[in-house]
């Protein structure tokens, strides 16, 4: 996605880009900027919102009447909310772009919201998402579901700020990588004995001292840069040819990723991944102070973006053609003080011994869960045993001819053989019957006396 220049006001960040490739037989006055085979310009800002933001530009910049106020629109137009205002007249298509949009990010927040609950065993049967999306400044938390000029208004400002503080928090960040440094370096020579720690302080300085002897650069390196990196002539130097061949977008000004691109040369001097004394961390930091300082010097108007006049305008300083070197951070103050690393090695021994705490916790679950897995597989076998001894049972009396037994032991009978039973009880009551009737005269007697 390229960016006209009022977006690279949201969008700038520190990261080292690719210089233009240059034809070193090509004279200074016929070097154009490139015009094809543009780089895309993903570089991610940092933010949270970023995905957001980015195609919150995206659809906006398909509409031709938006976009051509943005290329005419000045950095107070974007930061003061004057350009918001042009929302109403985009197409129906990009506002109703824009409405989907806001209803993702919507619908994301409100997961990570309910991730953070989640997170911290908060149980809330009722969430009320209104309130809670109020802490997330780049949309009107009142409107979840259409994009309006408030919205836009609210992204921008809030994306201005939030890259303003950017390089403040780059900085505080490197201070806690060096102090976790130092404090790692005292803990590894605290187990040493005193011959191999004074040994390994010895090598360390020495390292130190390595990295200090590297060539520094200047800070007027451009002309290095014409030289070596364009391959042009050092005597023929020319600012305005030397501007439009590192405007790698062509948009007319120079952002601070074009402008880091031009401190590479100067950084490969004090360091090399591949030696040991130099630390990649420490060149991020020194090429972010490299750009502040010319963003310091030179973006009189502090857009963050550095126009062609700014840059003709730093070439005439008297700095400028008096090349010095720039301090390193060797040369300079430590990045932390005594009671600084106190107060962080203090900070790291609570975190320390919290995390032990999660950890006794989770080793007592864990036990408890095995003792329970125990207890189960105890009862499966169990339960596979009887399962057994049952069906040798009936294994063994089918061999032997007698009826199966029930489940606790009582014996089974087929109805066939309860019929037989049931038979052979009827038999000698009808048998003693049939006798008593055979038993019995014929015929009654015959002329027997009468008696009156």
């Amino acid at each position: 996605m390229n960016l006209d220049p009022g977006w690279l006001l949201l969008l700038s960040m520190s990261l080292e880009v690719w210089s233009v490739p240059l034809d070193r037989n090509v004279t200074p006055q016929e070097a154009q900027p490139p015009q094809e085979d543009k780089q895309e310009d993903n570089v991610d800002t940092g933010l949270y919102y970023d995905r957001y933001l980015r195609e919150v530009i995206e659809v906006l910049e398909t509409d031709p009447h938006f976009r051509e106020k943005l290329q005419t629109a000045n950095t107070e137009d974007i930061k003061n909310g004057r350009l918001s205002k042009e929302l109403d007249l985009v197409g129906h298509h990009v506002r109703t772009r824009l409405d989907e949009l806001k209803r993702q990010e919507v619908s994301r927040l409100r997961m990570l919201l309910k991730a953070k609950l989640d997170s911290t065993n908060t149980q809330s049967l009722q969430m009320d998402h209104a309130s809670l999306l109020k802490q997330f400044e780049h949309l009107d938390p009142h409107n979840q579901n259409t994009f309006e000029a408030k919205d836009l208004e609210l992204l921008i400002s809030t994306a201005t700020k939030d890259l303003e503080n950017y390089d403040a928090e780059r900085h505080d960040e490197f201070k806690r990588y060096e102090m976790l440094k130092e404090h790692e370096r005292r803990e590894y020579l605290k187990g040493l004995d005193q011959e191999k720690r004074e040994k390994e302080e010895k090598r360390m300085e020495e390292l130190k001292d390595k990295h200090r002897k590297h060539p520094k650069g200047s800070v007027a390196q451009l002309r290095e840069v014409w030289e070596e990196t364009d391959g042009l002539d050092p005597t023929e130097f020319n600012p305005k040819t030397f501007f439009k061949l590192h405007d790698a977008n062509g948009d007319g000004v120079l952002d601070e990723q074009e402008l880091e691109a031009l401190f590479a040369k100067e950084l490969e001097k004090v360091y090399n991944p591949k030696n040991e004394e130099d630390d990649m961390m420490e060149m991020e930091e020194e090429r972010l102070r490299m750009r502040e300082h010319v963003m310091k010097n030179v973006d009189i108007n502090q857009d963050r973006l550095v126009s062609l006049e700014e840059f003709l305008k730093s070439t005439d300083k008297k700095e400028f053609n008096n090349p010095k070197e720039w301090d390193t951070l060797d040369d300079t103050k430590p990045v932390f003080t005594e009671a600084e690393l106190q107060r962080f090695e203090a900070e790291l021994r609570t975190k320390e011994e919290e995390l032990g705490r999660r950890a006794e916790s989770l080793r007592q679950e864990q036990d408890l869960l095995k003792e329970r897995g125990k207890a189960l597989e105890a009862q499966r076998r169990e339960y596979q045993q009887a399962v057994l001894e049952m069906s040798q049972r009936k294994e063994k009396q089918a061999v032997e001819g007698q009826p199966p037994t029930g489940p606790n032991g009582e014996l089974q009978f087929h109805q066939e053989m309860q019929k037989l039973e049931d038979q052979g009880a009827k038999a000698p009551v009808e048998q003693e019957v049939q006798e008593a009737q055979n038993n019995l005269p014929v015929e009654p007697p015959q002329n027997l006396p009468i008696h009156t």
